[in-house]
């Protein structure tokens, strides 16, 4: 018995019909076989890293009230940063929801500075933040220049269809 198996929307199919055990082998054969997809995550997250990076340069570079001491301690805060947004502002944001409901939402640059005071805090010598108001100038600024390069990034487009299977008779199976 001879098997055909395809992945990935390509209809590649393995014609090998003389097998040692003489049974049915199942194969995975194609070249759109996307180990990219992980690999674009990962890539994602360092080209992201590194925008976020550049933008604090410019950041500091615009606002005298912050100092980095090089694109190393730059990194460093970029990967910071993203750190305690995923760890330390939802539960900042859950403690202030009635100041940020109250203030229709402006609250929350407050936080986004006072996240910015943690990295100064735990970072120390290569990055400096002068006071509050610098924090939240930082933070806006930032914030615009992120976003002025997620429009200069191109995205990987949008695949529905992460991975088709098929029997030997084509038809579809996960």
């Amino acid at each position: 018995m001879g098997g055909s198996f395809a992945v990935g929307g390509s209809q590649a199919v393995n014609e090998n019909k003389n097998t040692k055990s003489g049974s049915s082998l199942w194969y995975i054969i194609s070249r759109k076989i996307y180990f990219y997809e992980l690999k674009t995550l990962e890539m994602n997250f360092i080209v992201k890293l590194f925008l976020n990076a550049i933008a604090v340069v410019l950041a500091a570079y615009i606002i005298p009230g912050v100092h980095v001491d090089g694109f190393g301690y730059a990194v460093l805060v970029a990967a910071l940063l993203a750190v305690l947004n995923v760890s330390l502002k939802p539960l900042l944001i859950f403690l202030t929801i009635p100041a940020t409901i109250l203030t229709l939402g402006l609250f929350l640059m407050v936080v986004n500075a006072v996240i910015i005071l943690t990295a100064d805090w735990i970072l120390g010598n290569g990055f400096s933040v002068d006071g509050f108001w610098w924090a939240l100038l930082f933070s806006i600024v930032l914030s615009f220049i992120n976003s002025i390069f997620e429009r200069l990034t191109v995205k990987a487009p949008f695949r529905e269809d992460k991975m088709q299977v098929f029997d030997k008779d084509g038809k579809r199976i996960v």
